[in-house]
């Protein structure tokens, strides 16, 4: 049964679809579900402060956010819900979910350890928020999936910046009031996504009972696709750098000279700026998939992603700030560019009874990667500074390895 508001066209869902085209609506629901991803890095600095925390500490609250993802989309993808129930019910229901768990986090946590675990379950919410809202896309614009997943993965960047924006227009505000904002936005993408409904390309939850979704067998035999396969190796080579480099940069801002050479935005308006230069990188790219395809964006995004990341960490030291904001500007706009023409490459790679189960377990795994380099590169951070940074140039040189081996298979298969 679909989650949906029944109106008619003159009602509220009228007034929506008239105001804003499907792909924009999910896009902006998107932005306001995912704010609640990174909600406690934007208090991170009060979080440290309040609980006698480090950065390593501030690594593992994002990691337990991270593992509650996997086991949510491993779930997910694993028991076929992803497809047999409708994406929008998922997303609504998962938002406010999210929503409470999170106020719960601001409100009632003490401590590390009480911290993490409302994180956790916070993570295991916004696996039906992330993959369903691409689910949604493909629902709404499968004839531009690469141009549509681009705005989505741009608001995904966008709130996940959001948390440092709100702490730096409430900077006066206590940490739990910046966290409780996150979870009103959570609130208000639950409400535009419940107006919104399925598209019309999308699969029924009645008709998802195919033999191809029963099983986990028959989920993971998408990996014998070998388009799909290539995909999801860059794919994963771009998750070990995009979320540990996420992490760490309210962390860089703060280590070089760039929050005492700009103080009027500080650490939470600079670590907002790079991030959100995420968001125009996305733009770009699913602009450029549309003239391009998707592949030679992906590849391109992630080569310029690597190649920023190991020009920092070569020449941090003799950059001047203005340099080191424009380089890691750079790095921002181009680090998470790639993500939705790998997502696009991979939808269309799997037959669509099983698309929500697929990208659930691309990203199921993709971010169990992210739990390996956040915590490296966080731990190893704190003991040896921006140096730690070495640790993220092989994703991206793991990712184009992997894609390229995998499309040659193919190529001499076929």
């Amino acid at each position: 049964m679909s989650f949906t508001v029944a109106v008619s066209p003159t009602g509220l869902r009228g007034l929506l679809l008239r105001t804003m085209s499907p792909v924009a609506v999910i896009a902006i629901a998107q932005l306001f579900g995912t704010s609640l991803w990174f909600s406690a890095n934007g208090a991170a600095e009060s979080l440290m402060t309040a609980w006698q925390a480090t950065a390593t500490d501030i690594g593992w609250l994002t990691n337990a956010v991270q593992l509650g993802f996997i086991i949510g989309t491993l779930s997910l993808s694993l028991s076929g819900a992803a497809d047999r129930f409708r994406a929008s019910t998922l997303f609504v229901f998962s938002a406010i979910a999210g929503a409470l768990f999170n106020l719960c986090f601001a409100w009632l946590a003490d401590g590390l350890l009480t911290g993490a675990a409302l994180r956790f379950c916070v993570g295991v919410t916004l696996a039906g928020i992330y993959p369903m809202g691409m689910k949604l896309i493909v629902g709404w614009a499968p004839e531009r999936t690469g141009l549509a997943l681009a705005q989505l993965v741009a608001m995904l960047t966008l709130g996940t910046a959001l948390p440092h924006a709100l702490r730096l227009i409430g900077a006066d505000w206590p940490w739990q009031a910046i966290i409780t904002a996150s979870s009103l936005l959570a609130l208000v993408g639950a409400v535009l996504i419940g107006l919104l409904g399925e598209g019309p390309h999308a699969r029924s939850g009645a008709s998802a009972t195919t033999p191809s979704v029963k099983g986990a067998g028959a989920i993971l035999s998408a990996f014998r696709i070998s388009r799909f396969r290539a995909a999801t190796l860059g794919y994963f080579g771009h998750m070990w750098e995009l979320y540990a480099f996420w992490t760490l940069v309210p962390l860089i801002v703060s280590r070089t000279p760039l929050a005492q050479t700009y103080p009027g935005p500080g650490v939470a308006g600079l670590s907002f700026c790079v991030m959100a230069l995420g968001s125009l990188g996305s733009l770009l790219g699913g602009l450029l998939s549309q003239r391009l395809g998707s592949a030679p964006v992906a590849l391109g995004a992630l080569s310029l992603s690597g190649l920023s990341g190991l020009a920092f960490v070569l020449f941090a030291p003799q950059l001047p700030a203005w340099g080191l904001l424009g380089l890691l500007g750079v790095w921002g706009a181009s680090v998470v560019a790639d993500s939705p023409q790998f997502s696009a490459l991979a939808a269309q790679a799997c037959p669509r009874e099983t698309v929500g189960s697929a990208l659930a377990i691309q990203n199921s795994i993709g971010f169990a990667i992210t739990v390996v380099s956040i915590a490296a590169t966080t731990w190893l951070f704190q003991h040896i500074g921006i140096d730690a940074l070495w640790l993220l140039v092989p994703g991206p040189v793991l990712g184009l390895l992997g894609f390229t081996l995998a499309c040659r298979g193919a190529d001499t298969s076929a």
